[in-house]
């Protein structure tokens, strides 16, 4: 038992000059690093039983399996008080500030994301009011927002980034813009420097090319085909969905493979990179209902053609 202490201490003082001696890359909005890591869901959904402080745990087995990127997708009724989306609750904060200073001592990014905006959510219950035409529900999304920029002004774009709203649906590009613009100016107005990421139109899916003027990089999803990511998934209506298998033959006869997953959901954003928008896949993974044979060959097709396009990404666990 000795001996095996040693070895275990000699390999906990490697891996940390190791971790030293690896800093984290230089990031922007028109170029974003190759980050690899996982969304971290512990503020994800107010009133969730899996609620509760970013784990330290979880920043050191992911800096020692060697990834470098976390994202934390957020409900804003975390931080409000009393259900009133004007009051900012500052003692609320103390988990994600927490969570930044795990990432600067992990060597570990942190992508910081309103998961729930004010006024927007894929999740359920719906906001009550609609962020892509209520002027009120824009000013206090902003209102959070600049709050956010004045807490963290200053941290380097390298550690800390805003991701602004997650998975727009049901909203067209230009629209979606202005929102977006609205949204960065009131970031920037108190931390001008501040890297600021968007999520594409289409829940993720489609590049906006109305957004590439704001100098914000842009983050896609890995949910295709979603009938294998999302199998049996209680929150979509997946029950008459059929076992998923991969590669696969969709209904006309189209053949579903790595190629596919290319030229459908890559291409476009290796086009977007063109461009000078930094790009990256945000959330992608499966449900844990598919055949595991399955998803392995998926997940090898997938991540080969991330590191085809250089993007980086973060698995949704």
């Amino acid at each position: 038992m000795e001996v095996l202490r040693k070895i275990l201490m000699a390999g906990a003082v490697l891996f940390s000059v190791s971790a030293k001696a690896a800093p984290l890359p230089e990031a922007s909005a028109e170029s974003l690093p190759r980050w690899r890591g996982f969304n971290l869901q512990e503020m994800f959904y107010k009133g969730s039983p899996a609620s509760g402080p970013f784990r330290e745990e979880d920043f050191r087995l992911i800096s020692q399996l060697g990834f470098n990127f976390v994202r934390l997708p957020m409900d804003y009724r975390f931080w409000i008080q009393d259900g009133d989306w004007e009051k900012i609750d500052e003692s609320a904060f103390a988990e994600i500030d927490r969570a930044i200073r795990l990432g600067r001592t992990y060597h570990i990014h942190v992508c910081l994301n309103f998961h729930r905006a004010p006024g927007y959510t894929v999740a359920r219950p719906k906001e009550s009011a609609d962020l892509w035409t209520d002027p009120e529900a824009q000013r206090v999304c902003a209102m959070h927002w600049a709050y956010f920029a004045r807490r963290y002004k200053g941290i380097d774009n390298r550690h800390v980034s805003f991701d602004l709203i997650n998975e727009p649906a049901d909203v067209d590009g230009p629209t979606y813009g202005r929102v977006v613009k609205i949204l960065a100016d009131a970031i920037r107005a108190e931390d001008p420097n501040r890297l600021i990421i968007a999520d594409g139109l289409d829940y993720g899916v489609r590049p906006c090319e109305e957004i590439i003027p704001l100098h914000v990089a842009q983050s896609t999803r890995g949910y295709q085909p979603f009938e294998l990511t999302h199998y049996k998934a209680s929150w979509v209506d997946s029950e008459s969905w059929s076992l998923p298998a991969w590669p696969s033959s969709a209904e006309n006869g189209e053949m579903r493979d790595r190629q596919w997953l290319w030229d459908h959901y890559v291409a476009p954003w290796v086009t977007l990179k063109d461009k000078q928008v930094g790009v990256m896949v945000g959330e992608w993974g499966v449900h844990n209902r598919t055949p595991h044979e399955v998803v392995l060959r998926w997940m090898e097709d997938c991540l080969a053609n991330y590191q085809k396009a250089g993007m980086g990404w973060a698995l949704w666990c």
